[in-house]
Parts: C-alpha cells; sequence; structure tokens
C-alpha cells in the first residue's frame, strides 16, 4: 500500500511522469480490462505453507474442509520437523514484548474471559520516546505471572518471518490473512467458548494447549455477526459433548472454519500458538455491492408517496411489491464487471504486498542501467487494461497510465521472473526502457532483483 521520470527523446512519445502522490484513485475497471495478473510471487512457496498447516492434499483440503469441517493435522503429518519456532517462537515473542517499541493496538491482553484496560500494561517509554501508549514490559510480565493471556496482533505486519509466511499462504489461499500470537500461562484460558467471524489456521508452537470444538450456533456467520449476540446459545451448546476434545502439541496445527465454537487451555505449561485469520469474501459481500450498483436505478431511488405510514404493513406492502420488481429487473441487468470492479477495490487492499526497502530502492532508482536486472514486487496485485492509445496499469491504490508502446515492455516486466532492463521489448532504445523502468521502480510495481 505505497503511496516520475523525464520525457522520451527527440521524436518520440514520452513515457508520463507522475509527481510522487499523484497517482490517481482506482477508477472503476472498465469493459475491456484485457488482462489480470495475480500477486506475484512463487507458487511453489505458496503451496509449501499451506502444507504446513494442513496434513492432507489442497484439492482434499479445498473439497472437505474449506468453509465446512475442522481438520487437525499432527506434527508427525506435516513437512516441517522443527515445528514452528521458526515463525515466532519464545524468545522472539519476548523480544517484541520488550526491545521493540511495541504499541497498542499490537498487543491485547485478556483474563478470565475479560479484555484488560490497556491503560494497565502500556505508558511512555521515556526520554525521546515520551507516547503514552509503549507496551510496558514489567507490567506486562506481573500481568502474565498473574494468569493473563497475551495477544500479539497483526504479527504479518511486523514480524519478518510471519511478514513472509503470510504472503505465501494468502497467495496459497487466494484470500487476505492476519496472524496473531496467543502466550497463556500454564493451567490459563484466555477466553470463554466463542466463535470467530473468519476461518483460522491454529498454528503449536510451544506447550500444550487442549481445544474444545463444538457445532456452529450460526453457520457462516458475517464479521457483523459476533458471537456475543447469541452467548446463550453458545454457552448451551458449549455445555454438551464437543465435536472435537483435543491436546495440540508443539507442530500440530487446527483448522477452524468460521463459526465453529471453540475453547482451548494451556496445559502444565505455558502456552504459544499462533492463530492466522482468513477473511474470506462472502457471497454477501456480492449482494453489498449490487445493493450499492442498485443507486443507479431511478426506480429504486424513488420517493415513497406522500404521507405513506412506514408503521403500517398494509401501507408498505405494494410499495415493497413494487419495490422487489424493481430490484429483480435491476439484477437481472446487473454488470459482472462493474461488481468485479468493485470488489477488488475491496479485496485488493486488505493484502499488502512485499515490504519495500525504501533506501535501496532509492539507490538502485540512482544507479539503474540497461544491465540491471528487476522484478515485480511480490504479492503486488494488478491488472493491465491496453486500450487505443494508452495502457493502464491498475494497483491496489491508483492507477499508471503509461503510452500504448510500453504494453510490450509492461507483459514482460509483469511475468514475474526477472527481467535486464536492456532486454526489455517493444521500446526503441535504452533511454525508453530506463525511463519507463524508473517509472515503475517509483511507482513501487518493480523492485531489483
Amino acid at each position: 500500500m505505497t503511496r516520475l521520470d523525464p520525457p522520451g527523446g527527440h521524436g518520440r512519445p514520452a513515457v508520463p511522469s507522475v509527481p510522487a502522490g499523484a497517482a490517481s484513485r482506482e477508477p472503476a475497471a472498465p469493459h475491456g480490462a484485457v488482462e489480470a495478473a495475480a500477486p506475484g510471487g512463487s507458487a511453489s512457496t505458496a503451496e509449501a505453507a499451506l502444507a504446513r498447516c494442513v496434513s492432507v492434499e489442497a484439492a482434499k483440503f479445498a473439497a472437505a474442509h474449506w468453509g465446512q469441517t475442522p481438520l487437525l493435522s499432527r506434527a508427525a503429518e506435516l513437512p516441517n520437523p522443527a515445528g514452528f519456532t521458526d515463525l515466532l517462537s519464545p524468545a522472539d515473542a519476548d523480544e517484541l514484548l520488550s526491545r521493540r517499541g511495541l504499541r497498542t493496538p499490537f498487543l491485547r491482553v485478556a483474563k478470565d474471559g475479560q479484555v484488560l484496560p490497556a491503560a494497565r500494561y502500556t505508558g511512555g517509554g521515556g526520554a525521546g520516546a515520551e507516547i503514552g501508549d509503549q507496551v510496558l514490559d514489567e507490567k506486562v510480565m506481573r500481568l502474565y505471572a498473574d494468569g493473563a493471556t497475551l495477544v500479539l496482533q497483526g504479527l504479518h505486519r511486523t514480524w519478518p518471518a510471519l511478514i513472509d509466511f503470510t504472503r505465501d499462504l494468502s497467495l496459497a489461499v487466494g484470500q487476505p490473512m492476519q496472524v496473531n500470537a496467543y502466550l497463556t500461562p500454564a493451567g490459563n484460558q484466555g477466553f470463554a467458548t466463542h466463535y470467530d467471524t473468519h476461518d483460522v489456521f491454529v498454528l503449536q508452537v510451544d506447550g500444550r494447549k487442549q481445544w474444545r470444538i463444538h457445532p456452529p450456533v450460526l453457520p457462516d456467520p458475517l464479521e457483523r455477526q459476533q458471537w456475543g449476540g447469541r452467548a446463550d446459545e453458545v454457552t448451551a451448546t458449549a455445555q454438551g459433548t464437543p465435536a472435537l476434545d483435543v491436546v495440540l502439541e508443539p507442530g500440530d496445527a487446527l483448522y477452524l472454519p468460521r463459526g465453529w465454537l471453540h475453547s482451548a487451555q494451556a496445559q502444565e505449561t505455558s502456552s504459544l500458538h499462533l492463530t492466522v485469520g482468513i477473511r474470506a469474501f462472502t457471497r454477501y459481500a456480492l449482494v453489498e455491492e449490487l445493493l450499492a450498483l442498485a443507486a443507479e436505478d431511478r426506480r429504486l431511488r424513488a420517493t415513497l408517496p406522500f404521507g405513506t405510514d412506514l408503521a403500517d404493513p398494509d401501507a408498505i406492502e405494494p410499495e415493497l411489491t413494487e419495490t422487489v420488481e424493481a430490484l429483480r429487473d435491476w439484477l437481472l441487468r446487473a454488470d459482472p464487471a462493474e461488481v468485479a470492479a468493485r470488489l477488488r477495490q475491496r479485496a485488493w487492499p486488505a493484502s499488502r504486498p512485499a515490504p519495500l526497502r525504501p533506501l535501496a530502492q532509492a539507490a538502485a532508482i540512482a544507479a539503474l542501467d540497461a544491465d540491471s536486472r528487476v522484478t515485480v514486487r511480490p504479492g503486488l496485485h494488478r491488472q493491465l487494461d491496453e486500450r487505443g492509445e494508452q495502457v493502464v496499469l491498475r494497483l491496489f491504490d491508483r492507477t499508471v497510465t503509461l503510452p500504448a508502446q510500453c504494453a510490450a515492455a509492461l507483459r514482460a516486466l509483469l511475468a514475474g521472473p526477472v527481467v535486464r532492463v536492456g532486454d526489455l521489448p517493444g521500446l526503441d532504445d535504452d533511454a525508453d526502457r530506463l525511463t519507463l523502468t524508473r517509472r515503475l521502480l517509483r511507482e513501487a510495481v518493480l523492485v531489483p532483483a
């Protein structure tokens, strides 16, 4: 989510320059978008990331478990003999809590089923770091020693190994993801039985934790359908026989679809596990975008008759009938391209591309020559649209417009492999190739290889 070069030589159309920060906001995709590209990244690393989480083939997981039923995968069935300590170890968690200037909301603390006020474990960081919401290690230690569970949040943004792993796993599953870590003292339970409104992979890093899983009281809940609104049903169901009662050991993994009730308690030693939340898009997202687009229909914008009693079902019935008729007529004419454009604007910003090193990127721009090698930024969603005298590159937060003669070079650059600047096709000479490449480096589309 990153927020350009001189005109081409005399006699050739210029590669247009865009001042920093002036790239246009991404519009709805017009008809005629001819190429959509998956995020840059390695298919093999994506497959390996998923294989670390499930003990069955990807196709079987998709058909038998995805969004349907839990899957327990024991460490012996998974490919990494070291488990998940390479992603975040207890020592790594200690470093985050003590030496990284962590601030809220990147830490949450819970005890006896309640989230504690942040003021109980935050404060100023001393001279030159007086910001008052910084995590204070001595306060955290006392709460943890008293039985509180520590929740390190947003680790897909703060911890290098999990930044890379989450990007690969997101590519494999095709959905945005987030990662939290749960550190629970021996014998304690941070949260009562509840359900999540997103699917999760639970990866047990250290210690042992008992999980009790019950079927949903509300299958496939939406994000706004939180478990608190069904607390009585959740409590009653949790008193029954669980569908799964299992102790996760280091290296074990558990997949839970959204809506499945669960509670977890650390055993004889402290526990550390990662929860990878899958923010999957639903059919209701299509409904939301269809309704947003329905505002274009004048019949659906019409004012209700003068004096209509909104509390009277008999008065509302004919208006409801006519509205449903108008909505049905409009839905039959709905354009999939318009819906896809709106979904893209929601989905693409939810998954950041690979981190970009600003200093190294600026140095690469300054040193660029025909022998330089570049590649598309891993994890970058993009869509290329060739039309008339222009080629339009859509990114997650803006569009980049270039002359049509850049199309062949753009296709080569976006294909994924490393490209030598001097080998770019379709441009007259190295001066134009360098101008285009500098522009795309400045737009954070490309990175040095």
